[in-house]
């Protein structure tokens, strides 16, 4: 056999190699396939070509790994089971851009599923190596560590704590401000997943200097990179005073309302949790919200948009009205109420009506004036029928009896009253008659008194 013919068989080995794996990472993108795929052992055949001598042949049976990981969690802890994380860990900070972003791929599709399988990446020390990548000069490489730091610290708070300890969020912080826009979006979604947790992590997401190039971005034309700014500014936003008031200090007001304004769904949503979770904490960050136009802009927000899109700013609009007897009467010439008013008769999902519910309760219970610019709208039959609905769920039920109680308290607005007396239950009845009394009652005293008084003069 002559040496040409020695050489043959290798290459065609070579080849066969490279036909397998590039079959197996197309199979793998079709799911009907990956039952198929696992009963044959793929798993088994495709860990040795992780080391081989082709290059392409690596990229690509990682890129098959990946697939099949991201497919289900049996796949993806078949990968920790196979031995397969440490290979790819050595393998990433030693290979090509290529292989680099292909092991990322497997990394992020592994700890996608479940805190377990996030830490067993932590436990095979790759968040060293990936931290390292978020510093490679080319900008897939940073990409696609990221979004595998992001999605093992969404699960935990313990994850989070482990991804930045390893020095991520300075760096998720520097690739926020590359020029690719891809960067930026699963660098500000990573920086989101790190500082929903805690306060303390948030606060560490802040002092790598987040704040300031998050708010530069909000107005950036890329609608899926706003989606990820605002939910990085909410999560940051929702802990504390201190950390509301720095997201604030950043001159978000008035930009971030014309995100409510925005043609992409999940922008306005994004942007309505972040100015919930502003005007959540105290009476003077909401009244900011009011001074910059927020309660208006909101309401129209809430009007343009159906479903849980809706849900943040319906919720906002009660945290503002909860504050004080200013801030409800605030919403109310905003025109807030019968617009809470159609969401809770539209909506047919329980829990945005039982969220409407509870912001007009928040509304009317401060006094007779807020509680009958309640009830002149019409409102409290509808609350009184989704009570007493046996079809509503116990939340929605608890929230309309609340919501018709404090409004009721305060209500002297008697023809609003009057239907109550023939249609509700006891329970309700009792605040009913209770108003009746305190509006009748003084006016019945003084009346009888007059007819006293002048019949003592004349006998």
């Amino acid at each position: 056999m002559s040496q040409r013919q020695v050489l043959q068989v290798f290459e065609q080995y070579q080849k066969a190699r490279t036909q397998f794996v590039q079959m197996v990472a197309e199979l793998a993108t079709r799911p009907q396939n990956i039952e198929t795929l696992q009963n044959a052992g793929v798993m088994s055949l495709l860990r040795p070509l992780l080391l081989d001598v082709v290059p392409t042949i690596q990229q690509t049976a990682a890129l098959a790994l990946g697939r099949l990981a991201n497919y289900n969690d049996d796949l993806a802890e078949a990968v920790v089971k196979g031995d397969i994380l440490p290979q790819l860990v050595y393998s990433l900070a030693e290979q090509n851009r290529f292989y680099k972003k292909a092991a990322a791929f497997v990394l992020r599709a592994v700890g996608k599923h479940s805190p377990q399988l996030a830490q067993a990446i932590v436990d095979c020390g790759a968040l060293d190596t990936l931290v390292i990548c978020l510093e490679d000069f080319d900008p897939g490489v940073k990409e696609a560590a990221a979004w595998a730091l992001g999605y093992i610290a969404r699960h935990n708070a313990e994850l989070s704590q482990a991804v930045v300890d390893a020095g991520a969020a300075p760096l998720l912080v520097l690739c926020i401000q590359e020029p690719e826009i891809a960067l930026k979006r699963i660098a500000a979604s990573a920086l989101s997943d790190i500082s929903k947790h805690s306060p303390e992590l948030a606060q560490t997401v802040v002092d790598a200097g987040a704040i300031a190039h998050l708010a530069q971005m909000i107005l950036n034309p890329d609608s899926k990179l706003k989606r990820q700014v605002l939910s990085a500014l909410s999560q940051i936003a929702k802990h504390s005073v201190d950390l509301a008031e720095m997201v604030v200090e950043a001159e978000i007001f008035p930009v971030v309302l014309t995100c409510l304004k925005d043609k992409d769904e999940y922008v306005k949503k994004n942007a309505s949790t972040l100015i919930r979770e502003i005007a959540k904490h105290t009476p003077e960050l909401s009244q900011l919200i009011v001074n910059a136009g927020g309660v208006a802009a909101m309401i129209d927000c809430i009007g343009s948009c159906k479903g849980n899109i809706r849900l943040p700013g319906i919720m906002m609009l009660g945290y503002v009205a909860a504050h004080s007897e200013n801030l409800a009467m605030a919403v109310i010439i905003s025109k807030g109420v019968p617009q809470l008013s159609i969401c809770l008769s539209e909506e047919p999902e329980d829990h945005i009506k039982a969220a409407a519910a509870w912001a007009i309760g928040q509304i009317g219970r401060h006094t007779p004036e807020h509680a009958r610019a309640v009830a002149v709208t019409n409102t409290l039959p509808v609350l009184l029928s989704l009570y007493m609905s046996t079809e509503s769920s116990e939340d929605l039920q608890v929230k309309s009896k609340k919501a018709i109680k404090n409004i009721l308290q305060k209500c002297t607005y008697l023809p609003a009253l009057e239907p109550f007396l023939y249609d509700a239950p006891p329970n309700i009845l009792k605040h009913v008659v209770g108003q009746f009394s305190k509006v009748l009652f003084p006016w019945i005293f003084r009346y009888a008194s007059a007819e006293s008084g002048q019949l003592s003069t004349t006998y």
